[in-house]
């Protein structure tokens, strides 16, 4: 599946920083169509007016069939009714209220994973005012950006079981001028810890989990078994949203039978690239924004394959025996820049700052796991001192200073940080350049330091925290504060 269009493309550093995005939603053209297992939520009409759109979550228990052999039902949480919520959309401009009625037995709170200013919230603006079982709340968002997000639970120490049991959705915030498709789809990718009967495994707090987080066993796609088979028209062009959504896992992606180009990383729009190798990487949080050219013939395939083991495909594309009927599209390009995000970082003003990650576990001499002196109350250390627990910030800033943070990890883990309220550049490694995007979700390798340089541009108290969620319940996070 190609364009004629020669693009950049994404450098070894790039590789090491990008991330990814999902859920599920397709919609042909202007018109979007109810999706199977959906939500009940409503699609925001065209309109060059800004205005308040209203979405309904209702989180509670919901029985579920994850795999489909053998076919044994169990209970998990699910929204409104389905295993996966459906995409949330709005146009940029807009005001979403998103009523939330909590009708599990866990108190819940949400954040919204990449958009900019919105603090955790409500309460003390670090962490979000939990929902009690039975209650209802309503967060208003006026997002700044277009782009890709998506929404988890936020509890300070329960964050990975909450999300464990299904509770995410995708929130997409449509352009002003989107970039003409066929076919836009919101595809969000997660994983399932399930014992040998198929349901889901107890949580347990052990070393293991607080080091290495909850790797699933069963990968879904849009709440059902991969892969998401969707069928296009011959000629079509596919915008597609990846999401990751899982505790644990990093995976890279493959793409198998079609030439991708990446338009947007964690929701920020970029320079268009083919990934370098055909490849991506993909951690927890991750988002990316894809535009695919299938090919003019019938049964042509493309797929998005987890290089897990021999590869599983998450997403096939066939074409069918129609072509589309309408004028040509432009060549694939950049689908612009939100307006709000600073052109460049003033690194020669910047406020610099460190964060150290140490603990978790060790490696022995054979290279296995020494979980015997993980300390489960505390695992982690950020500076020298337990993580999780610092009564002051990491830094504090004036609103509208630039920030250069380094981070270094001194694990045995790769870690992935994820900047709230934020979106930050990928430094190279003598300041003399970033890579050409930006980012609020990060992998840093095993013994490797990373730096990032954002504006802190909106007042309140921030978390930077890990977005493997057992490692941040572990106490795997920070605050800083931007003040005025």
């Amino acid at each position: 599946m190609t364009t004629a269009r020669n693009s950049l493309r994404l450098s070894r550093r790039a590789a090491l920083g990008g991330l990814l995005a999902t859920a599920a939603g397709p919609a042909l053209g202007q018109q979007r169509p109810p999706q199977a297992g959906g939500s009940g939520t409503t699609a925001v009409p065209v309109t060059a007016e800004a205005r308040e759109v209203r979405h309904a979550l209702t989180l509670a228990p919901v029985r579920a069939r994850l795999r489909p052999t053998p076919p044994v039902d169990f209970d998990i949480w699910g929204v409104n009714g389905a295993t996966q919520a459906r995409p949330m959309r709005m146009r940029l401009g807009d005001t979403a209220l998103v009523s939330v009625s909590n009708r599990t037995d866990q108190p819940v709170a949400l954040h919204w994973h990449g958009v900019r200013g919105h603090a955790a919230g409500e309460g003390n603006g670090l962490w979000p005012t939990p929902i009690a079982p039975g209650s209802a709340f309503t967060y208003r968002l006026t997002p700044p950006d277009a782009g890709t997000f998506f929404w988890r639970p936020l509890v300070d120490g329960q964050s990975g079981p909450l999300q464990d049991r299904g509770l995410t959705g995708a929130l997409v915030v449509e352009e002003a001028s989107p970039p003409p498709v066929d076919l836009d789809v919101v595809v969000i990718v997660d994983d399932w810890l399930l014992t040998d009967d198929n349901k889901v495994a107890p949580f347990e707090r052990g070393p293991g989990h607080a080091a290495a987080g909850r790797l699933g066993s069963w990968v879904t796609v849009n709440g059902r078994s991969a892969p998401e088979r969707i069928a296009v028209a011959q000629g079509a062009r596919v915008r597609l949203r990846l999401i990751s959504a899982c505790n644990a896992r990093l995976m890279r992606l493959r793409f198998d039978g079609m030439r991708p180009y990446v338009i947007a990383v964690d929701g920020q729009p970029t320079d268009s690239f083919e990934p370098l190798r055909a490849a991506l990487p993909f951690a927890p949080g991750t988002r990316y924004d894809l535009l695919i050219d299938v090919p003019a013939e019938t049964g042509a395939v493309g797929s998005v394959v987890a290089q897990l083991g021999g590869g599983l495909p998450l997403v096939m594309l066939t074409t069918t025996d129609r072509p589309v009927t309408r004028p040509p599209l432009p060549t694939i390009g950049p689908i612009g820049e939100n307006r709000l995000l600073p052109a460049a970082v003033r690194l020669q003003d910047a406020h610099r700052a460190e964060m150290v990650i140490e603990g978790g576990a060790r490696a022995t001499a054979d290279g296995k796991l020494d979980l015997a002196g993980v300390n489960i109350d505390a695992p982690w250390q950020i500076n020298g001192a337990t993580g999780g627990t610092a009564s002051k910030p990491l830094f504090s800033v004036p609103r509208g200073k630039p920030v250069v943070l380094a981070v270094t990890n001194r694990t045995i883990w790769t870690q992935v940080l994820h900047l709230h309220g934020h979106s930050a550049r990928l430094l190279h490694p003598l300041d003399d350049g970033w890579e050409p995007y930006w980012t609020d979700t990060a992998q840093i390798p095993e013994g490797k330091t990373l730096r990032f340089a954002f504006r802190a541009e909106f007042p309140g108290k921030w978390l930077i925290s890990s977005a493997v969620t057992e490692r941040l319940d572990a106490g795997l996070w920070t605050w800083f504060e931007v003040t005025g």
